[in-house]
């Protein structure tokens, strides 16, 4: 079984010639995390490959993370950020896959300035052309399901991946999980999968964090395996990195050793264009 983790950082410090945006240093996971020390943790645990996405405090740079694909592409690809306000967007969203090592573009849409994109028309031209373009998008949109649900209707071609099954930040145990319903709900566009990235940070248990099970269970029922992609968001993880691990190897005794294969690295794979 290959394991690839969705979702991990990297970053550089913030210098003078590289300056994080005004405000955004208070979402930092660190003052820099490399790719090398990434590849430290993912040999120690078996990991073979890792999907890097920008953080959002640095901006909408991509250089760390596709350096690293470039250092390492057999181990790195890269879901990069992208500004669709910028004058060249229109351009440049028909170049993006062109790019060594990227596959697919990240949305943060929980916090501003982006929170009022998917109401306010920013992106209104962006989904067509991203669905024209077959470029993979995983997003970020806690309580903003049923607008990822209208988007993934109207471009059945788009492919919409929900990180972190679209859980609130900053909530834990059941309270996290209180509008999963409307998540399931999305299960019916076979466009949409879903990440399972960074559930420890929603428990306030230890391994094997019991009270995750059902919530996942239901998930799986949904969406079945091949539409969930784990991961770890590493540099936020509350927990050792094989703990994040475990909880779908070992603890999840409903999942078959297929539905595991798919779940820790080839759905990913499949999804973001990227063969095994």
């Amino acid at each position: 079984m290959m394991m690839v983790d969705a979702q991990i950082h990297v970053w550089s410090r913030n210098r003078p010639d590289r300056r994080w945006p005004q405000g955004r240093g208070q979402y930092s996971h660190g003052p820099a995390l490399s790719a090398e020390e990434v590849l430290r943790v993912m040999d120690e645990t078996g990991v073979a490959r890792a999907v890097l996405v920008p953080p959002s405090w640095i901006g909408d740079d991509n250089s760390d993370s596709l350096a690293a694909a470039r250092r390492y592409p057999d181990r790195f690809a890269v879901m990069g950020r992208f500004d669709p306000a910028a004058p060249d967007a229109r351009v440049r969203i028909t170049r993006w896959l062109n790019e060594p090592g990227m596959r697919g573009m990240r949305f943060t849409l929980h916090r501003p300035p982006w929170r009022t994109w998917l109401a306010d028309g920013t992106l209104d031209w962006f989904w067509s052309a991203a669905e024209a373009a077959r470029i993979p998008l995983m997003i970020l949109v806690p309580g903003q399901l049923a607008a990822a649900g209208a988007i993934a209707e109207r471009h059945p071609r788009l492919r919409v991946i929900l990180d972190h099954l679209a859980r609130p930040s900053g909530t834990t145990d059941d309270a996290a999980f209180a509008d999963l319903d409307q998540l399931l709900a999305l299960a019916r566009h076979p466009n949409v999968a879903v990440k399972v990235t960074s559930l420890p940070s929603y428990s306030t248990e230890a391994y094997p964090f019991p009270g995750l099970h059902r919530h996942i269970r239901r998930v799986h029922d949904a969406f079945g395996a091949r539409r969930m992609l784990w991961g770890t968001d590493y540099s936020r993880l509350p927990v050792p990195y094989e703990d994040a691990i475990r909880l779908f190897t070992e603890a999840l005794d409903f999942l078959s050793a297929d539905d595991r294969e798919w779940i820790m690295g080839r759905a990913t794979a499949e999804w973001i264009g990227w063969s095994l």
